[in-house]
């Protein structure tokens, strides 16, 4: 599949080095006290529970990042489904870059593979509506591009990135400033003198909260923490005026329920934070 656009050569070339970086150090001395340097060996990849598997192609730059001579052979692809017992790829070269670069392999992929199968799952419970949906910015730091990248190879449609590129004026800017209403204007007049083409979304916590986005002109109103009654109500308020988002505790089971209400999107912490790691192995092949 495409990467997305904050996927770029340089963020993940950053990434990578610094992760090895924390890893390696001054040397993988385990390494390179017991293998030949010009040793050549291979290892596959072991799926050992079905999944929605990423992070295969990011596994294949890990490794020719760090030995452009090292090959790999890729059996199943990013956001293709796995059973236990696949083989997801082989690679093959230096057996000392292949054991230097393998838990970082294996970490990148075992995270994204669980954040996939989170996505996938909870997205197939809105096949039928017109609802997204979306991640947030609960995410590891400095590991956020692999676990977007995850919400994305799993079906999910990403959020904004980072801080930088979308206005969410929240509870504590509105109660910092003291309405909403103050708040929206304040940020359009930011937009217009910036020159950024940046949407402005809104946090409510209530009917009336609802009314003054909509007058004050938002982009997005967010629905915090409504019950599916109150959230109803709000949707049929905002009638298309802008686009509305369900947010706050937001679990599986409440997916169908919550997207009745006619909501544009859904956005759940819990893909990234919650998702449980797929267990994943890669193992010398003799």
């Amino acid at each position: 599949m495409k990467r997305p656009s904050y996927v770029t050569d340089k963020a993940l070339k950053e990434f990578i080095q610094s992760a090895l970086e924390e890893d390696i150090k001054d040397g993988d001395h385990s390494t390179l006290s017991t293998i030949p340097k010009d040793l050549e060996q291979k290892a596959k990849l072991l799926v050992k529970e079905d999944c929605i598997l990423a992070g295969v192609e990011l596994a294949e730059i890990i490794f020719k990042q760090f030995d452009k001579n090292l090959k790999v052979d890729i059996l199943i692809k990013d956001g293709e489904k796995a059973k236990a017992g696949d083989i997801a790829f082989y690679v093959e070269g230096c057996a000392r870059s292949i054991l230097s670069t393998e838990r970082l392999v294996l970490n990148c992929m075992q995270r994204m593979s669980g954040i996939a199968t989170m996505t996938f799952e909870w997205d197939s419970r809105l096949l039928g509506t017109k609802t997204k949906l979306l991640d947030t910015r609960k995410t590891t730091p400095n590991f956020r591009i692999c676990e977007k990248w995850a919400v994305a190879i799993g079906g999910g449609t990403n959020h904004r990135y980072g801080l930088f590129d979308m206005i969410m004026l929240k509870d504590n800017h509105i109660d910092y400033v003291g309405s909403i209403t103050k708040a929206v204007k304040m940020a359009k007049d930011y937009v217009k003198t910036q020159k950024k083409p940046l949407k402005i979304e809104v946090e409510t916590r209530n009917l009336a909260e609802v009314e003054e986005a909509i007058k004050s002109g938002a982009d997005r109103i967010m629905l915090d923490n409504m019950d599916v009654p109150t959230m109803k109500k709000a949707v049929s308020l905002i009638n298309g005026k802008a686009e509305s988002e369900a947010s706050g505790g937001i679990t599986r089971e409440m997916l169908k329920d919550v997207a009745s209400t006619g909501v544009d999107f859904i956005s759940a912490g819990a893909l990234t934070h919650s998702a449980e790691n797929i267990d994943l192995s890669l193992k010398a092949v003799k």
